[in-house]
């Protein structure tokens, strides 16, 4: 491969916004893991990780696509292929369109059909209804656009399972209410950007002091929500533990960003939250095995 279709290729995975599908992949992963006693279908592994990859991927490429002209007056991305013209318009698209086809088609051939569907909807909803509608329509549009994105380890565990169990939904719940915090943090370090492209997020609308009391809101409420993994007695004592120090650490920049005036907290607190959910999932399915193999940490609720 020459140095040209090497650039080329490194430009389309930028479109695939690597970093934010991992974390989408890996919580996929976690619940298949935890939608079973032992090891997941080995072909509903691959499968589903691959199908839900790839949407996921593809609702970048058309976020990327939709949100071209934004992006190019945004510190933040007016380096993006699309904006300095690295990749036309019409070769976002197919590559999109190719990505999502890809997606359904391994989904409903090697999966099933609840996980393609669920899937498809999640795309829609976050590159189309958030990107579209919601980003420009209301302060309120992670919290109701959250939902697309909170999606990953519901659809891992019904690639697996078939069915949407309630421990399921739980996990779903969970990244819904910590998207708030972990986005509006960002928001806050961008307020100027966002406020540049009359994008209403809640900085911009209803300024940062108030954003910093939604973000120690929406903190007090993940503590609460991320408890009850333990309290229904889908996890143990393990997962209570390391939640709680996560929970407290996340707690300490909500409270520190009320009265700080270092702008690098915000980004600081963004990328803690990053970490955060990624350790939360990684404590969940610590947790999982742990209490198979020893029959220990079962919460009092199923004692």
């Amino acid at each position: 491969m020459d140095d040209s279709s090497a650039m080329a290729w490194r430009k389309y995975l930028e479109l695939c916004k690597p970093r934010v599908v991992w974390l989408i992949v890996f919580t996929a992963v976690v619940g298949m893991f935890l939608a079973v006693s032992g090891w997941p279908p080995l072909s509903a592994l691959i499968a589903g990780t691959l199908g839900i990859g790839l949407a996921a991927s593809s609702a970048a490429a058309i976020n990327h696509l939709l949100d071209q002209r934004i992006d190019a007056v945004m510190a933040r991305t007016r380096d993006r292929p699309l904006p300095t013209g690295q990749l036309s318009v019409n070769k976002v698209l197919v590559f999109a369109l190719v990505l999502a086809t890809l997606s359904m088609f391994i989904l409903v051939t090697w999966v099933n059909v609840l996980t393609a569907a669920l899937t498809f909807l999640s795309l829609i909803g976050y590159a189309i209804l958030y990107t579209v509608w919601l980003k420009r329509a209301t302060p309120q549009n992670i919290v109701i656009g959250g939902a697309a994105g909170a999606a990953p380890p519901l659809l891992g565990w019904t690639a697996v399972t078939g069915s949407a169990d309630p421990h399921a939904l739980l996990l779903f719940l969970i990244i819904f209410v910590w998207t708030p915090p972990h986005f509006w943090a960002l928001a806050i370090y961008r307020r100027a950007d966002y406020e540049a492209v009359d994008i209403p997020m809640l900085p911009v609308t209803h300024g940062i002091p108030f954003t910093r009391l939604q973000i120690l809101f929406y903190t007090i409420l993940l503590i609460i929500v991320t408890t009850l993994p333990y309290l229904t007695g889908m996890s143990g004592l393990l997962y209570l533990a390391g939640a709680s120090v996560l929970n407290l650490g996340f707690l300490w920049y909500a409270l520190r960003m009320l009265r700080s005036k270092d702008h690098q907290l915000p980004m600081r607190a963004f990328g803690y939250s990053v970490t955060y959910l990624m350790m939360l999932f990684v404590f969940l399915l610590a947790d999982h095995y742990f209490t198979l193999v020893t029959g220990a940490g079962v919460s009092p609720v199923h004692a």
